[in-house]
């Protein structure tokens, strides 16, 4: 039976947590392939593929030396998905802009995923993978960057970005394009605040991606994830990208449908992967033909 290992963090509990990828993955099985979970610390689980999920902003390289020694890995060359290194609008200090700037945490997620780790550490009485981290604070506008307190600045926990939203006569919207291998959806979302998230959003529609995102894409080095973006003076601006995207409970259904779509391009990673090609496209056709 083709099999598909799922690396994740040891504190993760993968299979608990409303993961993207857990809704694919139960796609997937229906096709008859097998999944399973490991992380750093279990022995190796031989697969024909694998997917490098560990939901950290920064993977340590104990997790990426386990990733390479599959004969392919989802992801393998995303282990740092920091706002100052991933963001169009991040902004240096000496760098001009006379617009408004906008204060974030540099993590992926607001750093959700790391503190949900350090708190189960603490409930097993071991040491924090993440110490010192505190619990991620809400987004901050100043009119210009001038008017940023020195200690963001020095705070290494932050990022300050151009705020550069794209304006909508409901709010302010936000495009998402989410993605596993040749298969995507792309959707803009409406909330009537600047800062648009799962539970603000008001509307959605679907969209076409972007050629200069993918070229971002490529350049990343992302097989399977989720960027959010806008649209500015003609051009797209990455915000985020999340390798380990999770559903908010507003969005369960218009995303249970996109892992649908999804699965298939998880199907013809493995089939390009695995030796035995012709059975793989055989369960991926059939797959497809009954989504």
């Amino acid at each position: 039976m083709p099999r598909i290992a799922i690396i994740t963090h040891k504190f993760d509990q993968f299979l608990r947590r409303s993961y993207l990828l857990g809704s694919i993955l139960k796609e997937v099985e229906q096709a008859g392939i097998e999944v399973v979970v490991t992380h750093r610390r279990r022995p190796f689980v031989r697969a024909d593929i694998a997917i490098l999920h560990v939901s950290s902003t920064i993977i340590s390289p104990e997790y990426v030396a386990l990733a390479k020694r599959y004969p392919r890995t989802l992801n393998l060359a995303v282990n740092d998905v920091r706002k100052s290194r991933i963001s169009g609008a991040a902004l240096r200090r000496d760098e001009h802009w006379d617009g408004p700037v906008m204060v974030k945490t540099e993590f992926n997620a607001r750093g959700g995923a790391e503190l949900f780790h350090n708190r189960l550490a603490t409930k097993r009485g071991k040491p924090l993978p993440y110490p010192g981290l505190a619990e991620a604070r809400v987004y901050e506008i100043f009119e210009r960057a001038a008017d940023v307190p020195d200690a963001i600045w020095r705070d290494q926990a932050l990022a300050v970005e151009k705020f550069m939203p794209e304006r909508d006569p409901r709010g302010y919207a936000l495009r998402t394009w989410t993605f596993m291998g040749s298969r995507e959806t792309c959707s803009r979302c409406i909330a009537p605040t600047p800062v648009v998230k799962g539970e603000a959003v008001i509307s959605r529609e679907l969209i076409a991606v972007p050629d200069d995102l993918r070229a971002v894409r490529r350049r990343l080095g992302f097989d399977y994830g989720k960027f959010d973006y806008v649209e500015h003076d003609g051009r797209s601006v990455l915000l985020d990208a999340n390798p380990t995207p999770q559903i908010p409970p507003n969005l369960s259904e218009v995303l249970s449908r996109s892992a649908k779509q999804l699965a298939p391009g998880l199907l013809e990673l493995l089939s390009q992967t695995a030796s035995s090609t012709g059975l793989f496209g055989r369960i991926a056709r059939r797959f497809t033909m009954g989504a």
